[in-house]
């Protein structure tokens, strides 16, 4: 087994937990967001059902019906198009009267109203979880049947290569980098059209966009621009050159990302909160400081790491240390750290 930081037992037990509880976490989050609004037991006793994103409608539509995957295959391939061409057509069936024979009807519904992901979030987040366990489990395969590159391998445990990934730069083709479609292409896109669905949906049922929402929305549209202006010094990060392609990095990116980290959103199209223009002010002047803290921190490593330690952080001299370690193939190497600047 691979050298790990905690004991080997602890480790795969750590990540077994993941494997196992992360996926129903995502499902659970929007049940209790959207589905199941409950009061203190001390003051009502007992849990109460609303359906918050389709009033007077049952709020699980797809669950026992034989159309479950069907449904769910169809309302990701409408999250993907929402992205590139936020077209989509409805396929429907009618019994006619006096044959009591089915025709299909199809109706072409032009540019979709957005605020229909928010009212298919449960069905989109549980096409995600399987269909991101499928596409791990073919990375998976692939390793073994195609590498794309000689950076691959097995540490000769199933579910730790599973976890983990075994290939650190997987391509399909010569161009389609797929860490870099899972990481950027969905994941951060998926950010932030999720963001924007969410004022929609709550300017849809309330009238009007609350201050909360426009705050949230607008810093995660700040970061993700952030992300994407820097994206070339992401390259040199953790994520792309150390971490392997498997279910940490890439279920995360598919499924994490546009579930969890938007998940104040979610909470907010049913829960309005005026801040006030002081406080608002206040919330979104610190998150867009802290933004930039985090692109500058950014930044000054890499400009360190660049110069090889012979640039300015903050106009003087950075100080820093000389790192000795060893690779696996008992080399030693040597790498400067900063610990100047931020």
């Amino acid at each position: 087994m691979a050298e790990t930081v905690h004991s080997p037992i602890v480790a795969f037990a750590l990540m077994l937990s993941l494997l196992a509880l992360c996926p129903p976490f995502v499902i659970l989050l929007w049940f209790t967001r959207m589905v199941l609004l409950f009061r203190p037991l001390a003051s009502c006793g007992r849990m109460e059902f609303k359906g918050s994103s389709t009033y007077g409608q049952d709020p699980l539509p797809s669950l026992g019906r034989l159309s479950f995957a069907t449904e769910h295959l169809r309302l990701l391939f409408s999250f993907f198009f929402l992205v590139k061409e936020l077209k989509a057509q409805f396929l429907q069936r009618e019994t006619d009267q006096f044959t009591r024979s089915d025709r299909w009807l199809y109706l072409s519904s032009g540019i979709f109203n957005p605020a229909i992901v928010y009212d298919h979030l449960g069905a989109i987040f549980s096409a995600l979880i399987f269909g991101c366990f499928i596409f791990c489990v073919l990375l998976y395969v692939k390793v073994h049947v195609a590498p794309s590159s000689s950076d691959s391998g097995s540490c000769g445990n199933l579910i730790i290569d599973f976890y983990w990934g075994m290939e650190l730069y997987p391509r399909i083709g010569k161009n389609f980098d797929i860490k870099v479609f899972t990481n950027c292409r969905f994941g951060m896109m998926s950010w932030a059209v999720l963001a924007v669905t969410y004022c929609i949906k709550q300017y849809e049922i309330n009238g009007r966009v609350s201050d909360s929402m426009l705050v949230n929305t607008i810093l995660m549209h700040v970061y993700v621009t952030k992300f994407f202006g820097w994206e070339a010094g992401y390259w040199n990060s953790m994520d792309i050159a150390h971490d392997r392609a498997g279910f940490y990095i890439c279920w995360g990116c598919l499924v994490w990302v546009p579930s969890i980290y938007t998940s104040p959103g979610m909470y907010l199209v049913n829960h309005p909160v005026q801040l006030g223009t002081q406080l608002a002010i206040y919330i979104l002047v610190a998150g867009i400081l802290c933004i930039y803290i985090n692109y500058d921190c950014d930044r000054q490593r890499q400009e360190f790491r660049r110069t090889n330690g012979k640039c300015s952080v903050w106009g003087k001299a950075p100080s820093k240390i000389v790192a000795t370690y060893k690779t696996t193939a008992s080399e030693t190497k040597t790498s400067l750290l900063l610990t100047s600047g931020w």
